[in-house]
């Protein structure tokens, strides 16, 4: 069967992006950042997956707010660069994978999450900027990608609590499909950063930290975290941390196993006006 081997999460901020295609990395104000992605890579060349359930946001690329489904699953073969404005950027298509991806979709509707099924949709940074993050410049990706697009801009957006339910839903579905694949969950986007109004540029590494240490060791009281909390403490941005609750949710301690070994932290500000925080979760194997 199917199983989820690890989980990443990791910010996804634009002007990392930026950063990489502009050849800017070992300037001296993205060199510390770049930095903690080093390990990451390496373990990522050890730790290949066939396939990773990519949860992120879309940024009024695929979507706008003429139509916003709480959650969107990608179950196209192949999903294109967005053009945000200034062209796609110059990294590879996202190959997907279909039958996994309708499997999950199908499993997880039966266990009443409605989820809006795309098969035709544009990635943005949102997606692009943790795949180069962790792969670097490769001609093509290493692995297949199940886009999960999460809203977390228009409000309502779905409560931590869903999305740690979702995560578990997640899980079970993978597990239940018959092919033998590793799987990896990421759940991208944060940490602290707001991007408008007379609290622009606010950063929490307090808290931050804090959130990243629940994540770790008792996500279930992190998933009971209000959303007034997270806007109060670490910006109108910061709620896409839900997001890692997503991942967090499909771990396997979450269902009774072993707790995850913590192969990689980092934590660094500011990257553009963002806090950037990372972690690398592995399952027992």
């Amino acid at each position: 069967m199917a199983r989820i081997t690890a989980s990443v999460y990791t910010s996804h901020v634009p002007a990392i992006g930026a950063a990489i295609d502009l050849g800017k990395t070992h300037e001296p104000y993205w060199q510390p950042l770049f930095a903690g992605y080093e390990f990451s890579k390496q373990w990522l060349r050890e730790h290949t997956p066939d396939v990773v359930f990519l949860v992120y946001n879309d940024h009024a690329t695929a979507f706008s707010l003429e139509l916003i489904p709480t959650f969107a699953i990608g179950t196209a073969a192949e999903f294109p660069i967005a053009d945000e404005g200034w062209g796609p950027r110059p990294v590879p298509p996202v190959i997907g994978h279909p039958e996994l991806a309708s499997h999950i979709a199908q499993s997880v509707i039966q266990e009443d999450f409605d989820l809006t099924i795309v098969n035709k949709m544009a990635v943005d940074h949102g997606l692009t900027v943790p795949l180069s993050l962790m792969c670097g410049q490769p001609q093509a990706w290493p692995f297949k990608v199940i886009p999960f697009a999460v809203n977390v801009v228009q409000y309502p957006v779905p409560s931590g609590r869903r999305c740690f339910a979702l995560g578990q839903a997640i899980r079970r579905a993978i597990e239940s499909f018959d092919d033998d694949l590793n799987v990896q969950i990421w759940g991208t986007g944060g940490m602290s950063h707001q991007l408008q109004g007379p609290r622009a540029g606010l950063i929490n590494r307090e808290w931050d930290n804090r959130f990243l240490d629940r994540l770790i060791d008792d996500p279930a009281a992190l998933a009971e975290v209000p959303h007034i909390e997270y806007v109060r403490e670490a910006g109108s941005e910061g709620i896409e941390l839900v997001m890692w609750l997503i991942a967090r949710g499909a771990m396997a301690d979450v269902a009774g196993g072993p707790k995850p070994r913590v192969a990689h932290r980092f934590y660094h500000v500011p990257a553009s006006n963002t806090a950037v925080g990372h972690l690398i979760l592995e399952n027992a194997a």
